[in-house]
């Protein structure tokens, strides 16, 4: 018999925010998920949203995942949160899936990049630089280099307003686009990182081992829904694809509910 919606289980989503940006890109999701009587952990990494420490004093890629891997880690014996990774966050919670495979129900990615096991995290990154650098893509978007405490050259990366504006929050609301154009920080791509560029980091077992499902916005343009479709039949058959049309690349924005109400049909079906 199928359950009825006050018998519907109760889950635990952690957000896990894109580069440059922080907790407070899912505010609307967050209200949705708590509204609908769900947990919700909104995470800020290590030097974003409100994290007190800068972008240069980041040392390793782990480093910059604490706040989500001290979180999946804590998780009590025999629950099991819902991951759901924006962009960027795709690795992030792609080495937390790794560290802690018992502890994942399913993991969402959201316009997000899904590493293939057996392969460099970076890889997917790598070539959307790559093709990304013969252009004005980023337009007024930033790379800086910038010194650590220890003297040492660490390059940055800062999503700039003109950016913002045209290739990730065109169909979000404006108030969003002020939102984001005064909260987006500087980030690393850690593109050097062991963890990033190991081609044993994410394994079948245990990352592999994990059930993912890719949603797709069918209107973002930082990346074409063609390209991600091919990324996510790329990483397997079991790689679930889901799609919300009439979305830039900021869904939790945009389209909150549908974002919503999907991650929790996800959750209903992979708990």
């Amino acid at each position: 018999m199928e359950k009825d919606k006050n018998q519907q289980q109760r889950h635990h989503f952690v957000l896990v925010h894109g580069l440059c940006h922080g907790a407070w890109c899912w505010y609307k999701v967050a209200t949705v998920l708590q509204s609908a009587g769900h947990r919700v952990t909104a995470l800020d990494l290590v030097a974003c949203g409100a994290s007190a420490v800068r972008a240069e004093e980041v040392r390793s890629f782990e480093e910059f995942s604490r706040p989500l891997l001290d979180a999946v880690a804590n998780v009590p014996p025999g629950e099991k949160v819902v991951l759901v990774g924006h962009s960027f966050g795709g690795h992030n919670i792609s080495l937390a899936m790794e560290r802690y495979p018992d502890k994942v129900a399913v993991a969402v990615f959201v316009s997000a990049a899904m590493p293939t096991v057996g392969r460099p995290m970076s890889d997917l990154l790598e070539q959307n630089l790559k093709a990304s650098s013969t252009t004005e893509f980023f337009l007024d978007s930033t790379f800086g280099i910038v010194e650590n405490d220890s003297g040492n050259p660490v390059q940055t990366f800062l999503l700039g307003p003109e950016f913002l504006s045209r290739n990730m929050y065109q169909l979000s609301p404006p108030e969003d686009l002020t939102l984001a154009r005064m909260l987006v920080r500087p980030a690393q791509m850690h593109r050097t990182d062991n963890a990033m560029i190991g081609e044993n980091v994410l394994t079948e077992g245990k990352y592999g081992a994990v059930s993912r499902v890719f949603v797709i916005a069918d209107e973002d343009k930082t990346w074409p829904a063609g390209d991600q479709r091919r990324v996510a039949a790329s990483c397997g058959p079991g790689v679930e694809v889901r799609v919300i049309e009439g979305a830039d690349h900021m869904p939790m924005l945009c389209k909150p509910v549908e974002l919503s109400q999907l991650i929790m049909e996800v959750a209903e079906k992979y708990s």
